[in-house]
């Protein structure tokens, strides 16, 4: 299935597993890395759009204004460098969210600055990495995220995430998945913020070739449809703090 939509796309990797070959099978998994595989995978349903990608070792992370300007979907994949995110790239991302631009929080991604920043809470949560098999429980078959997906996702190893996972009550609770050991996660969930929309998907850790599955696949190609708006005026004006002014002058 393709898409009539043609957003512009950046998929963002940290890329330090991928540099520091760790594990040792990620290049053999994903030799343009994650971002190379998610970006392939989206340009096959998005084929009349612009699909790039960037990572943590670029200037500017490869986020700079005028990158962010044109985008109006930001898939970001995140793992152990989080902390090394300049801020200002941060407050960069964070503005466009709220002028209207998407953004797709991938996996580990969900301890980044910038969802811990946009939802206000510390999306802290229970894991373990034994590969076991995941499903994916499609809960809200109505909603766009969902069309065309199978139920159960069935994911045969993969790292457990589980509750209590510490984020707002979601808009849209879309995907629930349950693991070899009993745990449950709200894996597919959305949030506007501003004139954005945001969804998380946790499926897809760098030690199993979760990004490869057809059907994640879908779920990211429909998420990055759902959240863009290109149409939408995203010139959301930076507000001066008047307090901080006064009290500077």
């Amino acid at each position: 299935m393709e898409f009539t939509s043609a957003p512009s796309i950046v998929v963002w990797n940290e890329g330090v597993h991928e540099a520091r070959n760790e594990p040792a099978t990620i290049g053999e998994m994903y030799p343009q890395g994650i971002h190379g595989a998610i970006a392939a995978s989206l340009a096959g349903y998005f084929p009349g759009s612009e699909v790039s990608t960037a990572t943590l070792a670029d200037p500017g992370h490869g986020l700079t204004e005028e990158r962010l300007a044109r985008t109006d979907v930001l898939l970001w994949w995140g793992h152990i460098a989080h902390a090394e995110v300049a801020d200002e790239v941060v407050d960069r991302v964070h503005h466009h969210v709220l002028g209207g631009m998407g953004l797709v929080v991938l996996h580990s991604g969900h301890f980044s600055k910038i969802l811990t920043r946009l939802l206000g809470t510390t999306c802290s949560l229970k894991w373990r990495n034994d590969g076991e098999r995941e499903l994916v429980w499609t809960v809200k078959p109505s909603h766009p995220i969902a069309a065309g997906v199978e139920s159960p996702i069935i994911i045969p190893e993969q790292e457990m995430y589980g509750e209590l996972f510490d984020i707002p009550e979601p808009d849209d609770l879309i995907f629930i998945s349950s693991f070899e050991g009993g745990e449950v996660f709200r894996s597919g969930v959305t949030f506007s913020r501003g004139r954005g929309r945001i969804f998380y998907f946790s499926p897809g850790d760098q030690e199993y070739p979760v990004y490869h599955h057809p059907q994640i696949q879908r779920v990211l190609a429909n998420g990055v449809d759902w959240v863009a708006q290109p149409a939408r005026d995203r010139s959301m004006p930076r507000v001066e703090n008047p307090a901080r002014d006064w009290f500077s002058g």
